[in-house]
């Protein structure tokens, strides 16, 4: 771990915190992870959102199931697929 901080330029505790998961993956460090591993930053990123995702809807489990589901109209389903490229 020491020889991966010093070539990613951060304290040996930063990434420590880091693969431990008590510090997210900022873009910085997305960025700097990316390039020492040969990926690319929106891998760390999205493993990031992936492990937040998860422990929001662990720590909302009891709410979720009391919030109604409502389809959206459907220009707005439109919408939302247009700007994200589908």
């Amino acid at each position: 771990m020491s020889q991966a901080a010093r070539e990613l330029r951060i304290a040996r505790q930063t990434l420590h915190r880091v693969l431990a998961g008590t510090a997210a993956v900022s873009p910085e460090m997305a960025t700097r992870l990316a390039r020492l591993s040969g990926t690319t930053p929106q891998f760390w990123l999205n493993l990031q959102q992936h492990y937040d995702l998860w422990h929001a809807e662990q720590a909302l489990s009891g709410v979720l199931s009391l919030i109604p589901t409502h389809t959206l109209p459907a220009a707005i389903q439109m919408e939302i697929g247009l700007r994200h490229g589908r």
